[in-house]
């Protein structure tokens, strides 16, 4: 009788664990979950704020190029297109995370699969991205020199290297973050379907 009231206890004791156990599961997957979500967030938000300097940035070159300098209106049209262009991969993008984060109720290996899309894409863009941001300042040196000519264009080539160089360290930073921060989101998607 005694040993029957002890294997009571015990299954008793093991079921209270087990629920215990599960109720620690379902926070952690929340936790995790509501981690991912504000990861997901923080890379929109950062999309969302170049989206809107990109619109800002072409009138603002054109008050630039065509007024103060004189460049053709052409050079302006292009490089309006190529502005366009990044918003419109930025926003590609940026949809694409907020499908993803609106998928993570359901199935978290489809929201992983379109994270690691977007990382990729976010990786594959700066093949087009740089070649076509080269171009332009080829294009932009070339406006400065028919302009200004060879002594002027000297100082404008130095005020735009710098420029390059302070834009190009700050965007490769902004692009290593993300490419981080969608590691991260990959990595738990990852941890928590290994629980599961």
């Amino acid at each position: 009788m005694n040993e029957n009231f002890e294997m009571e206890n015990m299954r008793q004791q093991m079921n209270t664990l087990k629920k215990k156990l599960q109720e620690q599961e379902i926070v952690n997957d929340r936790i995790i979950r509501q981690s991912i979500r504000n990861t997901a967030s923080t890379i929109n938000r950062r999309y969302f704020i170049v989206m809107i300097l990109c619109l800002l940035i072409i009138p603002h070159s054109y008050w630039t190029f065509i007024k103060l300098s004189g460049f053709d209106f052409s050079f302006w049209i292009g490089t309006s297109i190529f502005i366009l262009c990044c918003a419109g991969a930025t926003l590609y993008n940026m949809n694409r995370n907020a499908r993803a984060t609106n998928m993570m109720r359901n199935n978290l290996v489809e929201v992983r699969r379109e994270i690691a899309r977007s990382k990729k894409f976010d990786t594959d863009w700066l093949w087009v991205g740089f070649p076509s941001l080269i171009l332009w300042f080829g294009w932009w040196t070339y406006e400065v020199w028919k302009y200004y000519g060879s002594d002027a264009a000297q100082t404008f080539m130095v005020a735009g290297g710098i420029g390059a160089i302070i834009g190009g360290a700050l965007g490769f930073y902004m692009h290593t973050k993300t490419q981080c921060q969608y590691q991260e989101i990959i990595d738990q998607i990852e941890d928590l379907t290994e629980e599961d």
